[in-house]
């Protein structure tokens, strides 16, 4: 139900009406589901359940999925916000938080304006110095682009030598798939899961292409946190 509304709101409602007053539609939205046997870190809303969708759990309250939860818990716990801060395509929850933190420099970017963000970021070729950036978040990224090793090359690039960054695309068990001859969407949904991507990742594929790069990487497996409405999820750290 809740995906069908989404779908019927956004043909109906132009998207920056929908972004100036989401906070409105998702109070209305809370309403049913307002309650103390979950909480969503990212926003601190206390809930009856969180909404099931495929393969993930939605806060009516912020919008946030188990991968931007568990985000949000690492830079608290791991106390990462802080200096020179680069986020792509933020979601909407991670992206008001950092806006509101005092003490850090925060870069959100979205290439093809389908997020809020406040630059323009080419990925595959970053307008900022080398060793710009103390942390940078690259979640769901790395599997649109077609030449991921210029891009990885970069995130390197720009991050500092006592920086960290925080990786995670999708994941499947054995090599990464990928194929160039697959253009259309079609193909590609059916290839890789989303019209959009360009390849499926494994997790050990993508730490040796980051490895090959320069970067040291450590993978986080979480398991559920059912409470917070996490899911297993796998989130690589990288470092210099």
């Amino acid at each position: 139900m809740y995906i069908f509304l989404k779908k019927i709101t956004k043909k109906l409602i132009p998207k920056n009406i929908l972004y100036r007053n989401e906070f409105l539609f998702r109070k209305l939205i809370y309403l049913k589901y307002k309650g103390n046997n979950y909480h969503c870190n990212a926003c601190n809303a206390r809930l009856k359940k969180f909404i099931p969708i495929t393969d993930d759990l939605l806060c009516p309250a912020c919008g946030s999925r188990s991968r931007t939860r568990l985000l949000w818990q690492i830079l608290k716990e791991k106390h990462l916000i802080k200096g020179t801060v680069l986020d792509f395509s933020p979601p909407r929850i991670i992206y008001r938080n950092l806006k509101k933190h005092t003490g850090i420099e925060y870069y959100s970017s979205d290439f093809e304006n389908e997020f809020i963000a406040d630059y323009h970021f080419d990925i595959t070729k970053i307008e900022k110095e080398a060793n710009s950036f103390d942390l940078i978040m690259c979640f769901h990224i790395l599997e649109h682009i077609s030449n991921d090793e210029k891009a990885i090359n970069e995130l390197y690039r720009v991050l500092k030598k006592e920086g960290i960054g925080l990786i995670q695309t999708p994941f499947k068990e054995g090599d990464i798939y990928e194929d160039y001859t697959i253009v259309s969407e079609e193909e590609r949904l059916k290839a890789f899961g989303q019209e959009d991507h360009v390849r499926v990742y494994s997790v050990k594929g993508l730490t040796e292409r980051l490895e090959k790069s320069g970067f040291k990487v450590t993978s986080i497996e979480q398991q559920p946190i059912p409470h917070l409405g996490i899911n297993t999820e796998t989130i690589l750290l990288v470092k210099k």
